[in-house]
């Protein structure tokens, strides 16, 4: 269990312990403190729906499609929400290529369960002909280098490739109305999503034998560490989800140690990731400007 989202590299020993006494003196091998986050780098590509977060070392691309389809007969009225993930093994050695493995479909299930049981996204909204068709969102996740804490990073791609991206518009039409028609962009400006608030993905890793927490792991870390816990909360302090994959227990008192600086992280994240997306947004009503501009003669 403990092993579904740590990696498979395999430290020599001495090793680990200079990494097991680097904490208890509250100091990690790449100088941060226990509770330190890596610095986050976010980019977009020139096509709405693409992002591209660095964390530290770690490398992961997002992107969003959506297409028409018929929605759940339980849910006729509600678009559908769904994560891949693709891992290659050009991000690191022990990820074989082929079809997803138990990481990949781990770090999907925690990412897409922060998502759906927040309701972050408006499924409602995705709904153009109730039981018929509606948006289903696509959300593409790439491993492109893992230094650790791939769930954090692969969140942050996700929600900022949702924030930027657009669907086009549509409407009915036909005889009987029931004709979907798709405008193209160049016709109608595409929509956003509508996106209530952003849950954050926090996780914690824990070296049990010294009581040890610390706040994003890195690759060495996690070869180390005797568990973790992934809280996904938003910048209200609403709690989304909580994961814990295996490892021993975690007291009460220490699970609320870790949603109280979840919450302070969170804040700072969402901040970040709606800066990024506003100087996006920016840019692309820019070239949209200059696209359209009368050419002189």
């Amino acid at each position: 269990m403990e092993g579904r989202l740590a990696n498979a590299w395999r430290l020599a020993v001495n090793d680990k312990k200079f990494i097991k006494a680097a904490l208890l003196s509250e100091i990690r091998i790449d100088g941060r403190k226990p509770y330190e986050y890596r610095k986050i780098a976010i980019k977009f590509g020139r096509e709405d729906g693409s992002s591209e977060v660095q964390l530290g070392q770690t490398c992961v691309m997002g992107i969003v499609t959506a297409q028409l389809v018929q929605p759940y007969r339980d849910r006729p009225k509600e678009g559908v929400l769904s994560i891949f993930t693709e891992f290659s093994a050009m991000a690191d050695p022990s990820f074989e290529p082929g079809r997803p493995g138990e990481l990949a479909v781990e770090l999907g299930r925690i990412i897409d369960r922060g998502l759906r049981e927040s309701r972050a996204v408006d499924t409602e909204s995705l709904c153009v002909l109730a039981g018929k068709f509606v948006w289903a969102i696509r959300i593409d996740l790439h491993i492109l280098d893992n230094g650790g804490n791939l769930v954090d990073a692969a969140n942050i791609a996700a929600l900022a490739a949702l924030l930027t991206f657009r669907r086009p518009e549509c409407s009915l039409g036909g005889e009987d109305g029931q004709e979907v028609i798709i405008h193209p962009p160049e016709i109608r400006e595409p929509l956003p999503l509508m996106v209530h608030h952003l849950p954050i993905a926090i996780t914690f890793g824990f070296f049990s034998s010294e009581s040890i927490l610390v706040i994003d792991p890195t690759h060495n870390e996690e070869a180390v560490m005797g568990g973790r816990m992934t809280t996904t909360v938003n910048a209200n302090g609403d709690i989304c989800a909580i994961q814990k994959a295996g490892g021993e227990g975690v007291p009460q008192n220490v699970i609320m140690q870790c949603l109280q600086l979840a919450t302070a992280k969170a804040a700072g994240i969402t901040k970040q990731i709606k800066e990024a997306v506003e100087v996006y947004n920016t840019e692309r009503a820019l070239r949209k400007i200059k696209r359209h501009a009368p050419t002189k003669c």
